[in-house]
């Protein structure tokens, strides 16, 4: 089993495609990351992506060692992972979305509103969830509700919506 210090999920099989073993994924974000020569581990075992297809319902990969059908429903469920190491690079002024979970949300007056607990994807666009004393509290991921993001100070600025 391939161990990884800081594994991240860049997408998770939700069926398969056709007889010879392809799966579909759903990207975990962009989808940048499933791309050829690209060698995940999924189900504790690295496989190289030897192909991959944008589809409107996600990606379609061929994965080396999964030759048909049946090994490709085996691994239904199961999320592709990398390390954290293996990540491109962010560009500046961008971060992964999972990079804020654990991060306190402050209005912007400054004030604590809790800690960003997960966050989901909808068709629009990024949620982060804030638990605060008081629930969740439900945020879009955008310029909007979002104005500031502070990895260094493990702060994001978050205005609620109404």
């Amino acid at each position: 089993m391939a161990d990884l210090p800081d594994p991240v999920t860049i997408g998770t099989v939700v069926g398969t495609h056709g007889v010879r073993g392809t799966v579909r994924v759903k990207p975990a974000g962009t989808g940048e990351h499933l791309r050829e020569g690209v060698s995940p581990v999924i189900a504790g075992t690295r496989r190289a992506i030897k192909n991959v297809r944008l589809t409107p319902k996600g990606f379609l990969l061929d994965l080396k060692g999964i030759d048909d059908r049946r090994a490709a429903a085996a691994l239904g469920g199961e999320d592709l992972l990398l390390d954290r190491a293996e990540l491109d690079s962010p560009e500046e002024g961008e971060f992964y979305v999972g990079d804020l979970v654990g991060l306190a949300a402050i209005d912007e007056a400054g004030t604590r509103i809790g800690e960003v607990a997960e966050t989901f994807e909808t068709a629009a666009h990024e949620v982060l969830v804030v638990r605060s004393e008081g629930g969740d509290l439900l945020v879009p991921f955008t310029l909007e509700h979002v104005p500031g993001v502070d990895l260094g100070s493990g702060r994001i600025t978050v205005r609620p919506p109404e």
